[in-house]
This record gives C-alpha cells, structure tokens and sequence, in this order.
C-alpha cells in the first residue's frame, strides 16, 4: 500500500516532469523528493524514472504505478469525502420512490435545489405504481416514497404526512359510445364497456386497480400518460386527474361524465422508515411540507395544454 505522500509524489512528477517542478508543487526540498524518489525504486525494486534526458521521465514501469497511484488517489478523496459526509450526519445515497402519478418534471427543480448543497449523497429516483409504491418502502427498494396512494399499511417504523387530494373525473373520447349517454352512468353502464388502468407495480401481491367494475374487461397501460392517451383515442374509459386534462376537456377532446357512483378523491401520501433519519432524508422531508411543492405535486401538469 502506498502512502499518501508516495502517490502525491508519482502524481506530481508525472504532472511536472521534474524532480524540482515537483518539489516546488509538494512544497518540499529537491533533494528530499530525489531520495523519496529512490525509496520508492528500492521498495518496488525496479527503475521507475528515468534520468537520462533533460526532463525527467517515467519508464513503462513508473508509468503503470503512476496511473494506479492517480487512481488510488482518487479513491482516496473518495474515501475521505464520504467518511466526513457520514460523519456529519448526511447519508451515503437517497432512494426516493415516487408513485407513478408524480411527475418527474415537477421533482427536477428540488433535485437542482438539493445538489446545490454539495452534500455527497448520491440520489437515485425511480417509480412505482399503487401498492407497489408502499411495497418499495416494506421491502427495502426506496428510504423515501412520495405521492403513495390508499390507507398507509402496516409497516414497522412507518412514518408518514399527507401531501394532498387529487380529484378525478370519469371521461370518454367524444366519439364513444358513452358519450352520448344523457344520464349518470351507472355501474352497468360502464361495465359494458373496457376500462384503462395504469399497471399496479406490485411484485408480492396481485395488486390493484382503481375504477374497474366487478367482470368488467380492462386495458392496462404502463402509465397515466398512456392512459389518458388510450382514453383520449377511445380504447376505454375510466377515471383520469381533473386538472392532468383540463385542456383535452376545454377542447373536447375528452368528456366528462357524470356517474350514479362518484369516485372520492386520493389522498396521496408521504412516508418513509423512522428507524434512521439522515440529514438529506429530514431536507426532503422538510421540502415536501412545503405547501407550493405539495400543491405542484399533487396537481400535476396539464399534460397536453
């Protein structure tokens, strides 16, 4: 194992090509960087420099130790940065699951926020969907879950906060056969005709699907993207985000109907373990009770304004 002066020295000869240039950069005399240049040929047992030219070389073997000492080096300001970045209470890494229904866009500006805090926490984001978004939290696949729907389930040192309400309405291309309905349309009414579901993610459970009449035939589709675009070209119907389709509804290119069973409002939730809370998790925590983001999350983006 090298020390930390022995790589600063291959580093600074390779940089400077000279014993004096390097002295002068590791702020130490020539003469004691030429005998710790030659400790280090007699450690190895091989010529490492070579002398015989106006700038000061490395031979093929030197050049070999010089690389692996850069990368050694590098590790090292590695190593060291992240033992200071747990000492002083910021995580390693943050796993933060959101539900699918959140929108990637909308978490970007916080990211930018958090970067700049030069914390070392690498973040890494992915997204589930229904129960699969709680099952990423049970099962050890996210620290962090934004934008969960449904009840908060039974998990040891479940903490959680609501983020807000997302309101629904049950709509239909203009051109199918609900359309035309002049009435609420009951739950046989729908039945007749296929639904669109997003996916549920889950990999434990059969997991679930909002809006599907008992019997009644359904299209699942990998996001609610997608599904507000199969609804919009009539491959089924279904309850989609009021405010995700404001537009398609002001320009007729879904409609709205009214139905005998109303669906209730999601909550949506935010919740994570309590059994270690690093000082990156408590800053997103303390983002996401912001009242503007929630809002922003929860509201979403009119997809196709």
């Amino acid at each position: 194992m090298l020390s930390a002066e022995e790589l600063a020295l291959l580093e600074a000869i390779r940089e400077t090509g000279s014993l004096s240039r390097a002295a002068a950069q590791l702020g130490k005399a020539p003469s004691t960087v030429s005998h710790a240049a030659r400790q280090l040929e007699s450690r190895f047992d091989a010529l490492l420099f070579d002398r015989r030219r106006y700038r000061l070389q490395l031979t093929p073997a030197g050049h070999l130790l010089a690389e692996e000492a850069g990368r050694l080096m590098q590790d090292m300001a590695r190593m060291t940065q992240r033992v200071r970045q747990i000492a002083n209470g910021w995580e390693d890494r943050l796993w933060i699951v959101t539900d699918e229904i959140i929108e990637f866009e909308l978490m970007m500006p916080v990211i930018r926020t958090f970067d700049a805090l030069q914390s070392g926490v690498k973040l890494r984001l992915t997204n589930e969907v229904l129960s699969g978004t709680w099952e990423a939290l049970r099962e050890g696949r996210g620290e962090l879950v934004v934008g969960a729907t449904n009840e908060p389930p039974a998990i040891p040192g479940l903490r959680w906060f609501e983020l807000g309400v997302m309101e629904w309405v049950f709509a239909v291309a203009p051109h199918h056969p609900l359309a035309a309905a002049g009435r609420p349309l009951r739950r046989e009414d729908i039945s007749a005709h296929r639904a669109v579901v997003v996916a549920d993610s889950s990999r434990m459970t059969p997991g679930r699907a909002y809006g599907v009449v008992g019997g009644q035939a359904s299209l699942a589709v990998p996001s609610m993207r997608a599904k507000i675009l199969a609804q919009r070209d009539g491959l089924g119907v279904g309850w989609l985000p009021r405010r995700r389709i404001a537009s398609l509804l002001k320009r007729g290119e879904l409609v709205e109907k009214d139905t005998a069973d109303p669906r209730e409002p999601n909550v949506l939730y935010v919740a994570w373990r309590g059994d270690h809370e690093g000082r990156a998790l408590q800053w997103w925590l303390e983002q996401l009770r912001q009242p503007r983001l929630a809002r922003r999350l929860v509201n979403g983006l009119d997809l196709f304004a």
